[in-house]
């Protein structure tokens, strides 16, 4: 629902937990200086804006998304600005 035109579906912060795993979690949680749940939570409310808007049109961009890394830097952004 995220990348498609409709309204995008939540997700909670123990779903993306569960989807991410505890070790990839860690490790974004470490990259961005907060606590896995902190992590999680913040993640949970910013990801499905965040796919959407990259992928306007209700498609993934022709270049993909982008690396691991530009979407952390992003990810990073948002969340020092709350």
């Amino acid at each position: 629902s995220w990348v498609g035109k409709g309204e995008n579906m939540p997700i909670n912060a123990d779903q993306l937990g569960q989807v991410l795993g505890g070790d990839t979690l860690g490790q974004i949680a470490s990259q961005l200086g907060v606590d896995p749940n902190a992590a999680a939570g913040q993640l949970s409310e910013m990801l499905p804006g965040l796919i959407d808007k990259l992928t306007p049109n209700g498609e993934a961009p022709a270049g993909g998304l982008g690396n691991a890394g530009d979407l952390m830097g992003m990810l990073g952004g948002l969340l020092a600005k709350r």
